[in-house]
């Protein structure tokens, strides 16, 4: 399997999820330029975390209009597998590929810390290697990302199975709505969370949990 992973002004976690994508048995991965709209053929996209064209206006609203995000746009729509991390998920919601949208943190802050996360669905190419239920250990660094939609869309969202990571009880740390932390589309082939699962690859960084978000989309892909 092949990852594509972007890179955009501003990214700051592009070579960590290249390096994750590649613990991943069999696979490879490369860098995609925010201004080369080719995905050069491969079978993943992933939209790392960062600063993308340095937040500039609102996180993710200038990098929705990169020449590579109308590709990721096209691929997504023709069923390929897009993860969308932190500022990636940020991205992925300005380009309408997400339901709702991130928001500044309750506390008015940047947090760094390591959080649970309960897998609420665990059928789908982005969690299959997880049981639902299971605790993923995953860190999260961020200042915008509390995860904002409103009653209806969050009701809809519940019932439809779209709902795929919440923070386990007691460790929602930015007042994310319903303690969301990640969502998926209809479709199930666009996902997108705030914690950076390509932190949480290496026995050596305390878990390797996050792994298990690569390798599922590995096997997804077959």
């Amino acid at each position: 399997m092949r990852f594509g992973v972007i890179r955009f002004p501003g990214s700051c976690d592009e070579v960590d999820a290249v390096l994750a994508c590649e613990r991943v048995p069999g696979a490879s991965a490369q860098l995609l330029w925010h201004g080369d709209a080719e995905l050069h053929g491969v079978d993943a996209v992933v939209v790392p975390g960062g600063f993308s064209y340095g937040d500039y206006l609102r996180v993710g609203a200038i990098a929705r209009f990169s020449p590579v995000m109308e590709s990721v746009i096209r691929f997504s729509r023709e069923g390929g597998l897009v993860l969308g991390i932190c500022n990636g998920f940020q991205v992925l919601c300005e380009a309408g590929l997400l339901p709702g949208a991130l928001l500044p943190n309750v506390e008015r802050r940047f947090i760094c810390r390591q959080v649970d996360l309960e897998v609420v669905q665990a059928t789908m190419p982005f969690t299959a290697d997880c049981a639902a239920g299971e605790l993923l250990s995953i860190p999260v660094k961020h200042t915008t990302g509390r995860y904002y939609a409103p009653a209806d869309v969050l009701e809809s969202l519940d019932a439809d199975g779209q709902i795929v990571l919440r923070y386990a009880r007691d460790a929602n740390p930015n007042g994310s709505s319903d303690d969301i932390a990640g969502v998926r589309n209809a479709a199930g082939n666009v996902f997108g969370l705030m914690p950076h699962p390509e932190h949480a690859v290496d026995p050596l960084t305390g878990s390797v949990d996050g792994l298990k978000i690569f390798t599922s989309m590995a096997h997804a892909h077959g």
